[in-house]
């Protein structure tokens, strides 16, 4: 049976994204199951309700010919909830086509923003909507008969999402330490046009590599560039970023960017849904979410994967289609159908795709860096034997960690995804985001020295000996940098192991790549243990003294 997951989708972009994430997987559902029945798949993301009592109820289902527990969809409900400062996209979330799947019980908002800064979302409305927050997602939980994970969804540039977002990952991580917290933030891209980003970035990171178990992280550069390929492919080229000349195309160029917008959207969702799909579909090699971190994360505070789709620009152009009122509701391609423009035209091709630095949603130039995992999700119209194949294939082709040659993880599902007949998920532990973290450094850097509007942060923050105050907070956020940096740099420079490491056993093998000295039981140590690590990047974080 699927275990369920509950999505705490937090400020403007986290509730765009999760608007799409559910289009995308009521669409998809849909498809999967046409008669209308509530099976044990949909349970994964929604509950199914009767409304008739004043706290709508579960529908109570039956068993099937096959054994499966199935009942009649009534009255759909998503296992979520909405936090916004702001109410703008919640209400329209509310008032749109997909207002039935919540109601308010699911929804926290304010109606003063957080002004692009983190300090007002994590320091202010923290404390003051913590318990609220949390009420809810403790509703969420109890309709739940075996909750697994959690999905965060939010922004790391603005204030809400950067802020608030990251105190509610913390609560949860206090709160509910058992459950898998999957985090799909999306980064700031170089051109990024507010000011305080690079603050609210290296804050929240400071949190995120403190309190989730696995990042996959998204970036609108990189979303861009596939949309504008996908628009192209729809039928017209520029979707996402060059304007319409002349004022009286300025609506027809927001409607254009907005469109634009919605189809960078559902690129995110069809990476959350992909990464789903294999615990909620039958197929010959399923992935359950537990799998993802064991097998993709192999030290502590390493848990950041680059997400990549196969055929991305196939699916963008369908969202760009659909944007344009051109589309339909996407139903997939039966098997062994004609293949979709764009569509990669053999099971190689669809797998060396996902790999490409071009179909990843983050932009990190993964061919020129070692992989200490990678993860291949695959669904549709594929056999165990292309994902062998290619798994030798693309082992040539990749710098692998040495101490883990075999460190592929596979999953195939047999439901294809929408809009296309087959697609690849690749999750990729890459140590160039190195590169990524560094960028982010010199943007924060540049500011901190320079102290531009640090009052604005500091005045909020204060300076109690409960949390260190201001100096803690971005103490720790340097320190976060420093290590992600040192901890990826250094893995991405240790090629081969040294010549006697095979007779020492495995306490050779940790000492070669700088672990050794944990003790046993403890949680995996980062590759070194260096001064100003792991735990002197936490230690003068705190959530609470504010």
């Amino acid at each position: 049976m699927p275990r369920e997951l509950v999505t705490v989708q937090v400020g403007q972009c986290g509730n765009q994204i999760g608007w799409r994430f559910w289009d995308l997987a009521l669409r998809e559902h849909a498809a999967a199951s046409p008669d209308g029945v509530f099976d044990e798949a949909m349970s994964a993301f929604f509950r199914n309700v009767d409304e008739r009592y004043s706290v709508p109820r579960d529908v109570e289902s039956f068993v099937d010919g096959s054994g499966a527990s199935v009942s009649k969809v009534a009255s759909l409900r998503a296992r979520a909830v909405l936090v916004d400062m702001e109410e703008g996209v919640v209400s329209q979330v509310l008032s749109g086509p997909l207002r039935d799947l919540f109601d308010e019980s699911q929804v926290i908002t304010d109606v003063s923003g957080s002004g692009n800064n983190w300090a007002h979302g994590f320091c202010e409305y923290g404390p003051q909507y913590g318990d609220a927050i949390l009420e809810r997602v403790r509703t969420a939980l109890e309709a739940c008969e075996s909750p697994q994970s959690f999905f965060v969804l939010h922004s790391m540039g603005g204030g809400t999402g950067s802020g608030l977002g990251t105190y509610i990952l913390g609560q949860l991580h206090d709160a509910f330490p058992e459950l898998y917290r999957f985090v799909s933030p999306v980064f700031p891209s170089e051109d990024d046009d507010v000011v305080t980003s690079p603050y609210n970035t290296a804050l929240a990171l400071a949190q995120l590599s403190e309190h989730a178990d696995c990042v996959m992280p998204v970036e609108n550069g990189a979303l861009s560039s596939i949309v504008d390929r996908a628009a192209t492919l729809a039928g017209r080229s520029g979707a996402s970023s060059r304007a319409t000349p002349g004022a009286a195309s300025a609506q027809a160029a927001a409607a254009e960017r907005k469109g634009a917008f919605d189809s960078m959207n559902e690129l995110a969702a069809r990476m959350l849904t992909g990464l789903t799909a294999g615990m909620r579909f039958p197929g010959p090699l399923n992935v359950d979410l537990n799998e993802i971190t064991t097998n993709l994360v192999p030290f502590s505070g390493m848990q950041f994967l680059v997400p990549s789709l196969s055929p991305a620009v196939t699916m963008a152009a369908a969202g760009v289609r659909r944007a344009q009122g051109r589309g339909g509701r996407g139903r997939a391609p039966t098997v062994g159908s004609r293949l979709l423009p764009g569509e990669p035209r053999s099971a190689d091709a669809l797998f060396s795709d996902a790999v490409d630095p071009s179909n990843a949603l983050l932009a990190v130039d993964t061919p020129a860096h070692t992989y200490l995992a990678c993860g291949l999700l695959a669904r549709g119209d594929v056999l165990v034997s292309d994902v062998q194949r290619n798994i030798e294939r693309l082992r040539s082709t990749m710098q692998l960690a040495w101490f883990n040659p075999d460190g592929f993880k596979t999953g195939i599902c047999s439901e294809p995804p929408l809009d296309a007949t087959r697609s690849v998920l690749a999750l990729s532990n890459n140590c160039g985001i190195a590169n990524t973290f560094r960028r982010m450094r010199g943007s924060f850097a540049r500011l901190y020295t320079a102290r531009a509007h640090l009052h604005h942060y500091t005045d909020m923050m204060g300076e109690d000996g409960t949390s260190g105050g201001a100096s803690g907070f971005f103490g720790g956020a340097e320190e976060t940098f420093s290590r992600l940096i040192d901890d990826y740099e250094h893995m991405d420079a240790s090629h081969t192991p040294p010549d006697d490491w095979a007779a020492g056993g495995d306490q050779a093998v940790l000492a070669a790549i700088g672990l050794a000295g944990g003790r046993s039981g403890d949680p995996a140590p980062g590759p070194r243990a260096v001064a100003g690590g792991a735990a002197a990047a936490r230690a003068p974080l705190g959530r609470r003294g504010v």
